[in-house]
């Protein structure tokens, strides 16, 4: 199990008010797994990928990943495991502009202590793997739009996470690179990469193995493709 949150809540302060953006979420993922978390906006989904890619933490409920309870821990300790164990794709890309494509998927591996000469090994690797072996000296003005998304799904994986977390990654793409983006992420589920991918487009989410649905902070629905 990678997974595992029991009663997962999360509460603001909005004024004098108190929001709850999260109202008991019992969330189990397996390793290997392809899903698909969906919701209006303002259901909830945003936090729950927040908390369990360790970016928040929730307000009460436990949370597990790899055995291990993170529910609890401080800011540096939580940046730890985002480096080790979570790797992020967002919409738009966050690329470093001045950086070659090499130069940004080498970044994560730079923050780990990676030796120099590893990390461009690796990165190297990395951008093969997504078909970019011809572009490493690209700059991000010098790419397309999937070919940007495809350098940050390298740098995503560039530290091999136990779990990519998506953030609507096709929302800055046409369909058509949208679709080539989606076939790589199945590329990757099939070689046993879990992931996450948060998205509100059905045709998007159909492509997954597992499709959960939030509704006012709770799961509303939770169906297998």
């Amino acid at each position: 199990m990678i997974i595992k949150t029991k009663n997962l809540t999360k509460e603001y302060e909005a004024g004098s008010q108190i929001v709850k953006a999260l109202n008991g979420i019992d969330l189990s993922v397996e390793k290997g797994e392809f899903i698909s978390i969906m919701g209006p906006s303002g259901s909830g989904k945003t936090t729950l990928m927040n908390i369990i890619g360790c970016l928040d933490s929730p307000t009460n409920g436990t949370y597990h990943l790899n055995e291990r309870s993170v529910s609890e821990l401080d800011d540096d300790e939580l940046a730890k495991i985002r480096n080790e164990e979570i790797g992020f794709v967002f919409q738009s890309f966050h690329l470093l502009p001045r950086s070659t494509a090499l130069e940004n998927v080498m970044l994560p591996l730079k923050y780990a202590g990676c030796s120099e000469n590893e990390a461009i090994k690796r990165s190297k690797k990395v951008l093969e793997n997504v078909g970019l072996q011809d572009r490493v000296k690209h700059s991000p003005s010098e790419l397309s739009g999937g070919q940007q998304q495809r350098v940050a799904i390298a740098r995503a994986l560039v530290n091999k996470p136990s779990i990519l977390f998506a953030d609507e990654p096709t929302g800055n793409l046409d369909s058509k690179t949208g679709n080539e983006v989606m076939n790589l992420f199945k590329d990757l589920n099939n070689q046993g990469q879990t992931i996450i991918i948060i998205t509100h487009e059905d045709n998007i989410a159909s492509q997954s193995n597992r499709i959960i649905t939030i509704m006012d902070g709770l799961i509303e629905s939770d169906t297998r493709n």
